[in-house]
């Protein structure tokens, strides 16, 4: 293919493009649009971190402003853990308002992470929110399809399409330069999209590597997306007889590819691999415990077995001769199989979501909408597999919290105090105030990729096919 010839091409719908007016009404009607979408992402994003560090620094001044007393009742008193938002989720807000962000930590209990922004709002929520992820994925190619469906089609029919191919044009470099030109224009929407979110990032000190990296990959993501739509629309509009017949043929991909086929393959998902529901997930997780004996109760035959051995082991006849609290051992003993028991059950939870979310995943082999979306998510850190990683890390935190007041309790209360008013068993504040406050960590951008492989892997394929059609629907196509 010669360079300067799709150049060319490339230029000239350029020209047919601006030659209308509709174009800066366009332009000027996605301005305001994507100027809408990084305001309230930014708002979205600035407002509810502010919000939630406000209350986990509340949450740990009153965790260390606890008065000297027992450290069980320290840990049943519990704490609180709250997710901070990643800085690219003002970019694309993925699942995080439909998922909690904000757990009750306490001994003996897993307590599910509630407050989602759903839950606070209208059904109107789950139409979706305007963010600049939604403008970029939705209503850019859209806009793509509007651009381009006439690219060919318009100009079989003025006869111009049998002029340029008679001059010396062949059909691989019409079709390659129409896909150029189309995705140069494409960059009249994306390119603000792009600077504006490096502006807020720039602008609220978030140019970390790891955050840039994410960047960096969300942009290629959608360079990608946007060559792909914008051969489809060329090849499109070159197999069509009119440009009214490639147009109607845009519009009934895109409502099947972003409307119809995502909706459906959750409804499938849901169907194939059925969740239970919050209800009954508690219910069987209590269940589950109960079945393993109550740590608090001294007659139960699972811990009563538990103090035989210890009394055999230590060569003492009586729990007061042992060289630690007996109470703190039982009371560790029993958070440790609580928090297994629960493990098993929200892994098995996670296996049911996991292949509803690999059977999403593998649409993405049939639609690249979803695999653009899925990537996206995942790189701005907003994707189901953040919100379980808060989960772990929540989760983990609260365990070592209720086994730290445990260990407190066997190391520095005799097994002579009968109750924890006796002033032997208060412990000073100084022992809480040295227990760390709660960090959420992000997921990792290897950890990431590594979850989106399979869309990343369906990307790619699609950007193959594109280029693999142009290759052999040139062989094929003709001027009338």
């Amino acid at each position: 293919m010669r360079k300067n010839i799709i150049a060319l091409i490339a230029v000239q719908l350029w020209k047919s493009t601006f030659k209308s007016s509709a174009i800066y009404m366009l332009m000027v009607l996605m301005g305001v649009i994507i100027t809408f979408a990084a305001y309230s992402g930014w708002k979205m994003y600035t407002v509810q971190n502010g919000i939630r560090e406000y209350y986990q620094h509340e949450a740990r001044e009153s965790w260390e402003s606890n008065p000297d007393k027992h450290p069980h009742r320290m840990a049943h008193y519990g704490s609180f853990a709250f997710r901070r938002k990643h800085p690219l989720s003002m970019f694309d807000f993925g699942m995080e308002s439909f998922t909690g962000n904000a757990v009750y930590l306490e001994a003996h209990k897993q307590n599910t992470v509630n407050f989602s922004e759903a839950s606070f709002s209208t059904g109107l929520l789950r139409f979706g929110e305007i963010s600049m992820a939604m403008v970029l994925q939705v209503v850019i190619p859209l806009v793509i399809f509007f651009l381009g469906f006439s690219s060919i089609a318009a100009d079989r029919e003025s006869g111009t399409l049998k002029v340029m191919l008679t001059q010396g044009a062949t059909w691989k470099e019409l079709l390659a330069g129409k896909s150029v030109g189309l995705l140069s224009l494409t960059m009249l929407f994306f390119l603000p999209c792009a600077i504006v979110t490096t502006g807020l990032l720039v602008g609220n000190g978030h140019t970390t590597g790891d955050v840039l990296m994410r960047f960096s990959g969300l942009l290629l993501t959608y360079l990608c997306y946007y060559f792909i739509v914008g051969v489809i629309t060329v090849i499109i509009s070159a197999v069509s007889k009119s440009s009214k017949d490639a147009l109607i043929r845009l519009l009934a991909i895109w409502l099947f590819f972003v409307i119809l086929l995502p909706k459906t393959t959750q409804a499938i998902g849901s169907y194939m691999y059925p969740s239970p529901s919050k209800v009954a997930f508690e219910s069987a997780l209590e269940e589950d415990i109960i079945r393993q004996g109550d740590s608090h109760n001294p007659d139960d035959p699972h811990y009563k077995a538990i103090k035989d051995s210890l009394l055999s082991v230590y060569q003492v006849d009586s729990v007061q001769k042992l060289p630690f609290n007996y109470s703190g051992f039982i009371m560790r003993e029993g958070e440790r199989l609580s928090a297994v028991t629960y493990e098993r059950h929200l892994n098995e939870l996670l296996r049911v979501y996991g292949h509803q979310n690999k059977l999403n995943r593998i649409t993405a082999f049939i639609n690249p909408f979803t695999a653009v979306r899925n990537v996206s998510m995942a790189f701005s850190g907003t994707d189901f597999s953040s919100y379980v990683n808060f989960q772990h890390e929540a989760e983990a935190y609260r365990y070592q919290l209720a086994q730290t007041m445990n260990e407190l309790q066997m190391k520095y209360i005799s097994n002579d105090v009968k109750n924890s008013a006796d002033k032997r068993a208060i412990l000073d504040r100084k022992h809480w105030q040295e227990f760390p406050d709660f960090k959420y960590v992000f997921q990792s951008t290897r950890i990431s990729i590594k979850n989106e492989a399979l869309s990343i892997v369906a990307l790619l394929l699609w950007l193959g096919i594109a280029a693999l059609l142009i290759q052999l629907l040139s062989k094929k196509l003709k001027a009338i």
